[in-house]
């Protein structure tokens, strides 16, 4: 059966998209087979992994509405073991059209039920808000993965964040874990960054991973080619930051 993990923060900007479709990636590439469900309506998952996501239909649009299933969205990337469910702006209207709907927290978890036990991880690219997009990913995963930039403001908002995800435990999710918080857009240099890294390291303890994700200019340049690090640089020093986060993250199974 898939560990199901959310990669989300509230705050836009801070890596989650990037470590989303790199963490999938090198998931992937050690034989893992992953399937990345990109619940942003900018789509940026699923452009990072080379697809066109204006001809990607059906989509998790269709999935959410329940006009489509899982498999019928699925698509090849260039990584054998990796799949996605793509994403475009048709999503944003979800958020307006779930707002009466049955179910309308459980629609992924029902969704994602159905291919479970067809993958060893599921990674969740949740849009930068806490609406009902990303409460369907908090009700379907079984633990959260945050991304937290190590600059000014990087705390702001993680309070509600895990206001959120309690309230989740409570109603929605009792097994939901805090799978992780990682340091992302890191720059070794400046003393803000060590002081953010201290302060996120006291707020979250021994849930902060050892792996920091660095400022890297090929990291940045990658999405842009639709390519994860791995295949744009895999000698960089983002690629390798983000092969040795895949590293903790299956030591955890």
């Amino acid at each position: 059966m898939a560990r199901i993990i959310c990669i989300t923060n509230q705050k836009g900007g801070v890596g989650k998209t990037t470590t989303t479709v790199n963490l999938a990636s090198c998931l992937a590439a050690i034989e893992k087979k992953t399937l990345l469900v990109d619940l942003d309506p900018q789509g940026n998952s699923t452009s990072g992994v080379g697809l066109n996501k204006h001809e990607c239909e059906p989509n998790i649009y269709q999935v959410i509405m329940r006009e489509a299933d899982i498999p019928e969205t699925m698509r090849p990337t260039e990584l054998k073991k990796l799949f996605c469910v793509p994403s475009n702006g048709h999503l944003t209207g979800a958020e307006v059209e779930l707002v009466n709907a049955e179910e309308r927290e459980f629609r992924l978890k029902s969704a994602l039920a159905t291919v479970e036990d067809d993958f060893d991880y599921i990674l969740i690219d949740c849009p930068p808000s806490l609406g009902f997009l990303t409460l369907n990913a908090l009700t379907a995963a079984h633990s959260v993965l945050i991304p937290v930039q190590t600059e000014y403001f990087a705390l702001e908002g993680l309070s509600s964040l895990m206001e959120t995800v309690d309230r989740v435990r409570e109603s929605l999710n009792p097994g939901l874990e805090i799978e992780g918080a990682l340091l992302t857009m890191h720059d070794s240099r400046t003393r803000l960054a060590a002081q953010v890294s201290e302060e996120v390291r006291k707020f979250f303890g021994e849930k902060v991973y050892n792996t920091v994700i660095p400022r890297n200019v090929q990291l940045s340049e990658s999405p842009s080619f639709g390519k994860p690090i791995i295949l744009y640089d895999i000698r960089s020093s983002g690629a390798q930051a983000y092969l040795n986060l895949t590293k903790e993250i299956v030591a955890h199974d």
